[in-house]
């Protein structure tokens, strides 16, 4: 995929989001997160079962004391499976397209990412929370869309959401 075409759809993610969760644009420069696509990835951030794949990086923050610097500073890497979210759109038959699947998953992640720093949820919760989690992250995610949901938006949240799985031969 394009690189500026996925950073701005993760700016009108941005936007969106921050406006739900009602941050000023300004904020969300504080906020420590990079998008990569699948050619950028390294080979620990390739999911073949997603169409994105959330990573946390930390490194020991230098002007910290002792307590301060065992929490570190971190950032998250938005990993897009390309080749997934590709295969959703050829699977699709023409009728899912790119940009609104895109800014789903855009969103999605940034309610992920929010999330986490506002302490609502544990990157490292344990797998069984995990389900939980994805479904509270998906209603947030429709919450944020649907009153922007014009067709092909809403064609995406009819076929795709927390229940869908790539290679689940019921989706």
């Amino acid at each position: 995929m394009e690189r500026s075409w996925v950073a701005q759809t993760f700016s009108y993610a941005e936007r969106l989001t921050g406006k739900f969760f009602e941050i000023e644009p300004q904020k969300w420069l504080a906020r420590r997160y990079d998008v990569k696509t699948l050619v950028q990835l390294e080979n620990h951030e390739v999911n073949e079962s997603a169409f994105a794949h959330l990573c946390k990086y930390s490194a020991p923050s230098p002007q910290a004391d002792d307590k301060e610097a065992l929490r570190g500073l971190h950032f998250y890497r938005v990993c897009l499976q390309d080749n997934r979210i590709l295969d959703a759109i050829e699977r699709g038959s023409s009728y899912i397209k790119l940009a609104p699947l895109l800014l789903y998953i855009a969103t999605h992640e940034l309610v992920h990412i929010l999330r986490f720093e506002r302490g609502e949820s544990d990157f490292d919760m344990p797998v069984e929370e995990r389900g939980e989690e994805e479904g509270r992250v998906d209603a947030i995610t429709r919450n944020i869309l649907s009153p922007r949901a014009g067709h092909e938006l809403n064609l995406v949240l009819d076929c795709f959401g927390d229940s869908y799985r790539i290679g689940d031969a019921s989706n």
